[in-house]
């Protein structure tokens, strides 16, 4: 084991790789290493709650901090009517724009990070993105890839792309999102192609736009929901965690006016999806009907919701690890690290996808019995209910849930996420 060394955190910008990493640099840190974090301005403070150094780097034209915020949420807003289409659909409306910001993120990211890089001095660089920052690449450092989204984002010929939702035996599906995602896409991947060789980088094929790590790639994904694929990866480069869930502060779940001894349920679309407050209220009405008790995440719009039911608590913001450890099963939009806490914690779910890995986690959850996959508005109160209770009562559903949370507790993500980590700087200075 080595110690001491600087690990320098570049998550995406957005709570589910950020939180993600936390866990690991948490694991880090208790091996006297020392973890800082480079963030985009917009996450400033997420790190230094958790007792970690931050460094900003701007990854979009600098604007005041109200300014980015109205603009994500005109962002979000705009394309709430898009979340109801299908994943393929997606392809030309919020898809598109997401890798044209995605793209411009780490155009403006390498106007500062070669020099904010020389001030850090890491001793290893882990990036948890899904596009290639070149200054990374280049500082002469190991670099790792963390892999916090679907296991897909690591693509193979007869698993689904990712983003598509696919089932993983619908290869004729499969064939016509590659297609029609590389004709939305190619100018777009044009453009980040001629940045990279103005970095010195050799071009990517049409739909790439990152490599994977020729030293190390940790990937979330466990083994019970795990695809098959054609072209096994090496297993000296690449490791699975069976999830990676961070320590997160104490939850006391509060009392309830109403049905205070019911199955407690979970609600939550994550950071994006709190913008969609029509859906949300739509699931507290339902509920507010039932004999459970329900805690719903309701982001920075908690002024939308009045006359809550008696059996219905919401916040702004829940430490997520511990409360989905004392529910009974989840409702949420299938970020990864919801899908894999629900499952570290045996707790089934139904996902509600609306955009990006959701979609494929939302079918990989039904495919494995480990829950439901449901449309966001196509759906009526019955086939809610339905499978509300067929996640609390059916025993097939709840062995499974039983089963892979015991495998993924005995493994410890965010412990063997450090020690794959460690293992790579004491090699790297063994051959130094």
């Amino acid at each position: 084991m080595s110690t001491g060394k600087t690990i320098a955190f570049f998550p995406e910008a957005c709570y589910g790789p950020a939180l993600n990493s936390v866990g690991i640099a948490q694991a880090l840190e208790k091996m006297g290493h020392r973890p800082v974090f480079l963030t985009d301005p917009g996450l400033s403070g997420t790190y230094e709650a958790f007792g970690f150094e931050e460094h900003a780097v701007n990854m979009s034209e600098p604007m005041p901090a109200e300014e980015m915020a109205k603009y994500w949420t005109d962002f979000i807003d705009g394309h709430i009517p898009n979340f109801s289409k299908s994943p393929y659909d997606q392809i030309d409306n919020y898809v598109k724009e997401c890798w044209e910001n995605i793209v411009n993120t780490s155009v403006w990211a390498e106007k500062e990070l070669p020099a904010i890089l020389q001030r850090i001095k890491p001793d290893l660089i882990c990036i948890d993105n899904v596009i290639l920052f070149p200054a990374c690449k280049q500082y002469g450092v190991p670099w790792a890839r963390i892999v916090s989204c679907s296991e897909n984002e690591i693509s193979d010929p007869e698993i689904p792309p990712h983003l598509s939702g696919c089932g993983e035996h619908d290869f004729e599906a499969m064939q016509a999102y590659r297609d029609r995602f590389n004709e939305v896409i190619a100018p777009i991947h044009a453009e980040f192609n001629a940045f990279l060789e103005e970095c010195g980088e050799e071009p990517y094929p049409l739909g790439e736009f990152f490599e994977a790590s020729p030293y190390l790639n940790l990937l979330l994904y466990p083994q019970p929901v795990k695809y098959k694929r054609k072209n096994p990866l090496d297993p000296n480069r690449f490791k699975y965690l069976e999830g990676c869930v961070r320590k997160d502060k104490d939850y006391e779940i509060p009392t309830f006016a109403k049905n205070n001894d019911g199955p407690l349920i979970y609600l939550s679309f994550g950071s994006l999806g709190c913008g969609d407050t029509a859906l949300l209220n739509r699931i507290i009405d339902e509920l507010g009907k039932t004999e459970y008790r329900v805690l719903v995440n309701v982001g920075d719009y908690a002024d939308a919701y009045s006359g809550l039911p008696a059996n219905v608590h919401i916040e702004s913001w829940f430490p997520q690890p511990t409360v989905i450890s004392q529910m009974d099963m989840v409702i949420h939009h299938g970020g990864n690290n919801t899908f894999t806490e629900c499952l570290l914690f045996g707790k089934p779910a139904i996902i509600m996808p609306y955009v990006w890995d959701g979609h494929d986690n939302a079918t990989r959850v039904e495919e494995t019995g480990h829950g439901f996959k449901m449309h966001r508005s196509n759906w009526q109160p019955e086939e809610l209910l339905g499978k509300i209770d067929a996640c609390l009562n059916d025993p097939a559903i709840q062995a499974k849930m039983a089963s892979t949370s015991a495998h993924m507790q005995a493994f410890d993500g965010p412990k063997r996420a450090a020690e794959y980590l460690d293992q790579l700087l004491v090699d790297h200075a063994d051959a130094a």
